[in-house]
């Protein structure tokens, strides 16, 4: 799974029938921080999400897994909507939540 933004809509005049419910919304693959990763992308709505959200991503062959059809033709939808982001990462050698090596 992958984080995005949602950036704006695509109105399409003909979709394939299993495509017909589902809104496509432009999304931005972002990193863990937030910002820009690669091209925007086409992604199929499944929960109802609106522009500037930040959204989860499902690819492949999973993309399609929770549609009503399992044969909708589509490799990328919105399966979760982002409330919040909490990193615990830290570089930094002082950091006390950070792993310690052995016998250093």
């Amino acid at each position: 799974m992958n984080l995005a933004r949602v950036i704006g809509n695509v109105v399409a005049t003909a979709k394939d029938p299993g495509l017909v419910p589902l809104p496509l919304l432009i999304v931005q693959p972002l990193t863990p921080q937030q910002e820009p990763k690669g091209s925007p992308l086409i992604a199929t709505d499944r929960i109802g999400v609106g522009p500037g959200e930040i959204v989860i991503l499902e690819k492949s062959k999973e993309a399609g897994l929770g549609l009503a059809k399992n044969l909708v033709p589509t490799d990328l939808s919105i399966v979760g909507k982002v409330d919040a982001i909490r990193l615990e990462i830290s570089d930094s050698p002082s950091d006390p939540t950070r792993p310690r090596k052995k016998g250093g």
